[in-house]
């Protein structure tokens, strides 16, 4: 069973590669007051519409997803296939805390990181996870005026608990601006993360940014990157957003501030995420020397701290975990760049810290939509332990 639309009205995004055919509607769900058990994560900038539970459940029933309240006007979206692959989305963030994969000894492992902190007003922030981290601005603009998506409501959901499940999310605040369509498909052996825009405007669109994914490891030290030989690289700052995790003494070991602190990303990217919307740009790009290189490691090992973006990387390469004893397979469709990071290995890496963060990009040279074009680009993450 589908529903075009629970929570707002919107433009819908045609399928055509060349051209955009608009149709407004508008669908209002009533809401059941339900008691918070911890407030709601800092991650909108807009009202959210309230969320009618029951009707979730009852509308999607049968296609492997359920729905928990996580708090104010926050929902967990619950993927789980019959062969045991699960995955969480929290909405309204669009933000995806979990990912369950069967592995080939018969049990299941978490192959994401997230992290739960409590923000300066008491509420919970919720971080890592695999996470949109956007920023749109119309060329030739007077106002000129960047946006970063956040708040993200339930469009469509479609297959079934034995195969694949696709959850469908728009962005409302797009409504006027773009066509903005996130989706989120748990396979048996693959979780996806797509995103596919429209420009209905007469200018052209740039994006610049990343779907970033924190994938838990036993710790760096054990973890190796295979396959990204002879990419081109560019060191670059780590991202921020008010998704991306830091470790807590980041950027201040010894040797570290030239590479880690001389370029702080919002240079880049204005207003980029929940926390800097209304952030101005600080200082210039001018007179910072890019450090860049090429890949000579076929097996990279991640002990060492590092922030890169691949240029020319296949389109898929492999992260094994000794410890752990499992792999993921990273792969990309639309973006040309790929980002690694590594928080490198310290006493804090064998606990709860322990992460690297992957995603693809569009960072050092951002995507342009002429006039009525869509443009379609994502992720992968593939679990070959089965």
């Amino acid at each position: 069973m589908a529903l075009s639309s629970i929570f707002c009205s919107t433009r819908l995004i045609s399928t055509s590669l060349v051209t955009v055919n608009s149709a407004s509607h508008t669908c209002y769900v009533p809401h059941k007051q339900r008691k918070s058990e911890f407030p709601l994560p800092a991650v909108a900038s807009v009202p959210y519409q309230p969320i009618n539970y029951d009707y979730l459940q009852e509308e999607f029933n049968g296609l492997g997803v359920t729905f928990e309240e996580a708090g104010g006007d926050s929902c967990m979206a619950k993927m789980e296939l019959k062969n045991g692959s699960t995955a969480t989305l929290l909405l309204p963030s669009g933000l995806i805390t979990s990912y369950k994969a069967p592995m080939w000894h018969g049990g299941k492992v978490e192959l994401l990181h997230t992290a739960v902190s409590e923000g300066e007003y008491g509420h919970a922030i919720i971080q890592g996870g695999v996470s949109l981290n956007f920023n749109f601005q119309t060329i030739h603009d007077d106002d000129g005026e960047s946006w970063s998506p956040t708040n993200w409501v339930l469009h469509n959901i479609k297959g079934n608990a034995e195969e694949s499940i696709q959850v469908e999310l728009i962005n409302r605040a797009a409504e006027d601006k773009i066509g903005l369509k996130y989706i989120v498909t748990l396979e048996e052996d693959v979780l996806s993360s797509e995103l596919e825009i429209s420009n209905p405007k007469s200018l052209p669109l740039q994006m610049i940014g990343s779907i970033l994914s924190h994938l838990t490891v036993s710790t760096p030290e054990a973890t190796y990157a295979i396959g990204l030989e002879r990419s081109n690289y560019c060191i670059k700052p780590p991202f921020e957003s008010g998704f991306v995790l830091s470790p807590p003494d980041s950027g201040q070991e010894e040797g570290d501030g030239k590479i880690w602190n001389s370029s702080p990303l919002k240079q880049l990217f204005p207003r980029w995420g929940a926390n800097s919307q209304n952030s101005e740009t600080e200082g210039s790009q001018g007179g910072i020397e890019e450090i860049t290189g090429e890949e000579m490691e076929s097996y990279k090992q991640l002990r060492d701290k590092l922030s890169l973006v691949y240029t020319n990387a296949p389109r898929s390469f492999t992260v094994i975990d000794r410890g752990r004893r499992n792999s993921v397979v990273i792969g990309r469709n639309g973006f040309e760049e790929t980002y690694l990071y590594s928080p490198g290995s310290r006493v804090e890496s064998y606990s709860k810290d322990a992460y690297i963060c992957v995603g693809q990009a569009a960072v050092l040279q951002p995507i342009v939509l002429g006039p009525e074009e869509v443009w379609k680009g994502g992720q992968y993450l593939q679990n070959p332990n089965l």
